[in-house]
């Protein structure tokens, strides 16, 4: 039985996908832009506006569920049998997923991708919902999708008569599985939906116990709990899994890395609340001119520690181009390409920002490396996630004294 990962917005695993489209020497069209590599992940298709990859260990699932089949049972049925099974159980992983995609998109909340993992799956929202009670909402609409298919079927079953086991059903299947096929996905969302309800990060019902722990003390102590419960779980099922079932040691270690990481986020977001950007912002810095070559900007690059420029015309600021931008213009246009090119739209904040809600906008905006910091229209400094970390650093020294 498979378990689903979850629900995460983007932190250190987002940096995985962060330059992989630019490894590429050809441009691609049609099916091949479809079915995309974007570093350990292939995108097999884009859905309701959401980009849905598989990571490259997802094939060996079907690999070891045949086996396990073809050991149990001998025959090429039972070997079909489970990965058709197999199959369909993800496909209502997907379908919890966007459950929680479609109702975080309601609350204004948008979806980076969905990943198939072997444990499960993987939506990454921008962001989880500061109100407890809209996060409760979205992290309760996976396991309602997985209860409401589980009632369909159950619907199905009963009026095609195939809702109970007979004592001359032949089993097909390994550990007591029901031979009937729409059984065992019944039963497969039910205990989806169970498991997923656990209490502990980064559970779905891990979340539902932050929210509520939200409404009677901080945030920040709410995750530490949830996440403590959630790595007490991890080493439960590492030790399980150490007797049995190594699958449990995967998702131990999922759940272990993934209740540090919401909780390392919530400490974060913490520390920077009610900071201003001007105290991390980085003062001295290159500027590329608007209609400079690309040559240009691949000086700048190699001459000092930025990869992202704001780009200036008589003074004022017109957009910013990207190491990525530049590494695309350079793969389509040379050295002599043009950096109107690949300039875009430049985001831009005052030196009072919140620094917590401008890494907010670096972690969940779409292709936003690097934020150009305005003060009475003059650009007076930048901000990207490595200054924002190196503050955090000489803060925690700091403390340690």
């Amino acid at each position: 039985m498979r378990m689903n990962a979850g629900t995460f917005y983007p932190g250190a695993l987002d940096e995985l996908r962060k330059y992989a489209d630019v490894l590429g020497g050809q441009k691609q069209t049609g099916w091949r832009q479809q079915m995309q590599w974007s570093g350990w992940s292939l995108k097999i298709g884009r859905f309701a506006g959401i980009d849905l990859f598989m990571h490259a260990t997802f094939p060996l699932l079907f690999v070891w569920i045949g086996a396990v089949y073809w050991l149990q049972t001998g025959t090429p049925g039972g070997v079909l049998f489970g990965l058709s099974f197999i199959a369909v159980l993800f496909l209502c992983v997907v379908l919890h997923e966007y459950g929680h995609a479609l109702t975080a998109r309601r609350y204004g909340i948008g979806t980076r991708y969905i990943t198939l993992l072997p444990i499960g799956g993987l939506a990454t929202l921008e962001r989880m919902p500061k109100d407890p009670r809209q996060e409760i909402v979205v992290a309760l609409m996976g396991p309602a999708v997985n209860i409401v298919i589980a009632f369909v079927l159950f619907l199905i079953l009963g009026i095609s008569g195939g809702g109970s086991m007979g004592e001359d059903v032949e089993m097909t299947a390994p550990a007591l599985m029901p031979a009937n096929f729409l059984q065992s996905v019944l039963f497969a969302n039910i205990f989806l939906a169970v498991f997923n309800m656990i209490p502990a990060f980064p559970m779905d019902g891990g979340r539902v116990l932050r929210a509520a722990l939200c409404f009677r003390m901080e945030r920040l102590r709410a995750t530490q709990i949830a996440a403590g419960i959630g790595q007490a779980l991890a080493l439960g099922f590492g030790l399980l899994g150490l007797f049995g079932n190594p699958i449990l040691i995967l998702i131990a270690v999922f759940i272990w890395i993934g209740a540090a990481a919401e909780a390392g986020g919530a400490e974060i977001e913490t520390q920077l609340h009610h900071k201003p950007v001007s105290r991390a912002m980085i003062t001295q810095f290159q500027v590329l001119p608007r209609g400079a070559p690309l040559s240009r900007a691949v000086d700048l690059t190699l001459a000092g520690t930025l990869k992202d420029f704001p780009v200036l015309e008589h003074g004022q600021l017109v957009g910013v181009v990207t190491q990525k931008a530049i590494l695309r213009g350079l793969r389509d246009h040379g050295l002599d390409g043009p950096i109107d090119t690949i300039m875009t739209k430049a985001v831009t904040a005052a030196p009072d920002s919140d620094l917590a809600a401008l890494l907010e906008t670096l972690q969940h905006g779409e292709d936003v490396q690097l934020i150009c910091i305005l003060q009475k229209g003059v650009l007076v400094g930048l901000v990207n996630l490595e200054n924002i970390s190196e503050y955090l650093r000489i803060q925690a020294a700091l403390r340690a004294r």
